[in-house]
């Protein structure tokens, strides 16, 4: 296997890797309608990606209020332990910027993943986009 490499993305310049990524991931494979995809948040927000052989696999995007979301790693890669260098990198860049609480909505399957990075759930569980999500918070520690 080769090495997992994530950093901080530029919303122009790596557009392109962004949006193939999450089209995959929510769009085709989630059938999440593109206008609930693509909101107005964007191009305010902090991008991340994740590279798995130099190839761009994985995204997500903090918000200056500590919202993570968009987290997505490309089916064929998922197992490869990219969501976990993902959102390993998004928790210590959110410190960095003085962000104590971090906040998801985290897909149910999901949990469990979240729960070992240090996120509890915080709310009972609702349908975004017609998919189970719960809320889910971590406290800088």
């Amino acid at each position: 296997m080769t090495e997992i490499h994530v950093r901080i993305a530029d919303w122009q310049k790596d557009n392109a890797d962004i949006r193939r990524i999450r089209d995959s991931v929510f769009i085709a494979e989630q059938a999440v309608p593109a206008e609930l995809e693509w909101d107005g948040e964007d191009a305010e927000a902090i991008h991340f990606l994740a590279f798995e052989g130099g190839f761009a696999a994985g995204t997500a995007r903090l918000l200056r209020d500590g919202h993570i979301g968009r987290v997505a790693v490309l089916k064929d890669w998922r197992g490869l332990k990219i969501g976990d260098a993902l959102m390993r990198v998004v928790i210590a860049e959110a410190k960095r910027r003085g962000l104590h609480r971090l906040v998801l909505s985290a897909q149910v399957h999901a949990t469990r993943f979240y729960e070992r990075l240090g996120f509890v759930v915080v709310s009972d569980e609702y349908l975004d986009a017609g998919i189970p999500h719960v809320e889910m918070v971590r406290q800088a520690g």
